[in-house]
């Protein structure tokens, strides 16, 4: 099956890369400037490298849906910059999933494919799409809801290693991304690893830094712009997380 997803950030890699290993034709859209923190595994790095490797599969930059057809027929996942998922006409997917995580439904409608499928709060299966899938951490992970809408954003993050907001790291200022540390790199608490229109940001717990927005990009007061795992393994860096997958298998389950 044609698979188009929106956004590709870490969420949205784990179910392309679920869907990929079940036989399916996978598309992703992005923005011009993606903002994903796990970049390592985010198929949209491939937007400003031209390519990107998650695990076991590699998503190449398409600039139409010819090339983009290319890299499907080559076993690969194909990546556009196309915001409004505009190209979702050309390809005709029979599935189209939302996983931008805005956390409201930007445009799309249970029209768009056979099979729309809303990656948590916001959506409501039943009139906006036809499944949702819940992304919230616990015994709901990667359920598929028929009608209604995934648990509300609380806006607290799920706990990894014992913490839960503190593992986070949030611009300081407006400006201008500036990371002092690299995705692997071991940091303590209270170490300065990044500027953020040139105010200072500290990390709040000791541990590895899991995830980390690219130097140069533009950002806003409060925005999520890094991620420390306290668990200190760097192997969580560049593998997909546990919760990525059961949404991608959530995904496939409505089928």
């Amino acid at each position: 099956m044609r698979f188009l997803i929106k956004g590709a950030g870490d969420l949205a890699s784990g179910i392309a890369y679920e869907c990929l290993r079940a036989g399916h034709q996978i598309l992703m859209t992005e923005l011009a400037v993606p903002l994903a923190v796990r970049r390592s595994v985010s198929f949209s790095r491939a937007v400003y490298e031209g390519q990107a490797q998650v695990e076991q599969a590699t998503g190449v930059l398409a600039t139409d849906s010819a090339m983009a057809m290319d890299i499907i027929k080559a076993g690969k996942i194909a990546v556009m910059v196309d915001e409004m998922a505009s190209v979702r006409s050309q390809f005709q997917p029979d599935v189209l999933v939302d996983a931008i995580m805005a956390k409201k439904n930007t445009g799309t409608r249970r029209t768009d494919a056979a099979v729309v499928i809303g990656i948590g709060p916001g959506f409501v299966a039943g009139k906006d799409c036809h499944y949702v899938v819940e992304t919230k951490r616990g015994p709901s992970l990667g359920r598929v809801i028929r009608n209604g809408g995934a648990l509300p954003n609380t806006g607290i993050p799920g706990e990894v290693g014992g913490y839960t907001v503190e593992r986070l790291l949030r611009a300081e200022a407006a400006g201008t991304m500036e990371p002092l540390v690299e995705i692997g790199d071991l940091v303590t608490k209270g170490q300065m690893v990044a500027r953020t229109g040139g105010a200072p940001v500290y990390a709040q717990l000791t541990g590895v830094v899991r995830g980390m927005l690219q130097a140069g990009v533009p950002v806003a007061k409060g925005l999520k712009i890094g991620d420390i795992d306290a668990r200190a393994d760097k192997k969580y860096c560049n593998t997909i997380s546990d919760k990525a997958r059961r949404i991608g298998q959530g995904v496939l389950a409505c089928l």
